[in-house]
């Protein structure tokens, strides 16, 4: 009898359509996540149900219908793109299953066809290179609440952070090529942002967020977020020789008030342009599918900042999105 191993890739996730009810919908699955908007229960409801989804829903939507395309989502279409090639790749021996944490497909359809093929084992993948826990660590509460009840279940695995696998650093080197990054006055290398609580309260004793704490990844901040984002921004560099005063790292994508993780992104783009840069290089390796914070965020929003200030591009490097290299790289990590 032919055993069957099972891989399930999961991402973040993504509306059904850009209409107003299903970004709705996804916005308060999103962000109802205990580990997504870490406050007590009461609080996270009333500001998202009585405050985000209903006033941000239908601005959101009018973003999310700027990168639509004929083929939906750039993220989910991507996203089974890579799962069609890692599953040709793998071979009859694997069954290559694709779940957004948020939304659709589900996490829990992808379980059920995996368990119902008699899947010997299940290796699911968080597609998030740098490892949070509102994040990875959604994934895995996800899965593990899905599973508990279960009379019985194929031995289950989760792969880690994987910011610093040499083939998935030797994609986004490969995309940062095809654009001459000598050509550009300076490097951005922008990541997703945390709040600091959730830095701070991952690690309370590797002394995070202070000075110059993440420049170096050592056995006391190996688990930081902020670190990882650091060390991955510095091997991509490396690989193309930019000197470290040409990029700078920095945090995107932060919502409300409180405290999130810096340099913010914007403001860095700011104070280049003040500087008198022109030309900006743009990668943002925190995701492997290009997304409402790849496409738009960067590649319109902070372009037409940049504009504005008197710079002439920010040229945004494209995610991996189904790069043979990073195909590989899954590989690599299954086996």
């Amino acid at each position: 009898m032919q055993e069957l191993t099972g891989i399930l890739l999961v991402n973040l996730g993504t509306p059904d359509s850009p209409s107003v009810p299903d970004v709705r919908k996804y916005l308060k699955e999103f962000l109802l996540d205990e580990r997504v908007i870490d406050i007590p229960v009461l609080q996270r409801n009333v500001l998202v149900r009585g405050i985000i989804a209903p006033f941000r829903a239908p601005k959101s939507a009018k973003l999310y219908a700027q990168i639509w395309q004929e083929t939906g989502s750039p993220l989910l279409y991507y996203s089974k793109l890579l799962r069609e090639k890692l599953q040709k790749k793998l071979g009859e021996t694997y069954l290559v299953e694709l779940a957004m944490r948020y939304q659709n497909p589900s996490i829990k359809a992808g379980l059920e066809k995996l368990k119902n093929a008699n899947c010997k084992k299940v290796i699911v993948i968080p597609l998030f290179p740098q490892y949070s826990s509102a994040a990875n660590g959604s994934v895995v509460q996800k899965v593990m609440e899905l599973i508990k009840n279960d009379a019985v279940f194929p031995a289950i695995h989760f792969t880690g952070s994987f910011h610093h696998q040499p083939l998935f650093l030797k994609a986004f080197v490969e995309n940062g090529k095809k654009y001459i990054p000598e050509n550009y006055d300076h490097i951005l290398f922008s990541f997703h942002g945390l709040p600091e609580r959730q830095i701070t309260k991952a690690l309370p004793n590797a002394n995070c967020l202070s000075t110059n704490c993440c420049n170096v990844l050592t056995e006391k901040n190996q688990l930081c977020y902020r670190a990882q984002c650091f060390e991955t921004a510095r091997n991509i560099a490396q690989a193309l020789k930019i000197p470290a005063e040409k990029y700078t790292v920095c945090f995107q994508s932060r919502l409300g008030k409180t405290p999130w993780i810096k340099p913010y992104s914007d403001k860095v783009v700011e104070d280049l342009a003040a500087k008198g840069v022109k030309r900006i290089l743009a990668f943002s390796p925190a995701f492997v599918a290009d997304c409402l914070e790849t496409i738009f965020e960067i590649g319109v929003e902070y372009d037409t900042l940049f504009k504005e200030l008197g710079g002439e591009k920010i040229q945004l490097v494209e995610s991996l999105n189904d790069s043979d290299t990073f195909i590989e790289c899954l590989v690599e990590m299954i086996n």
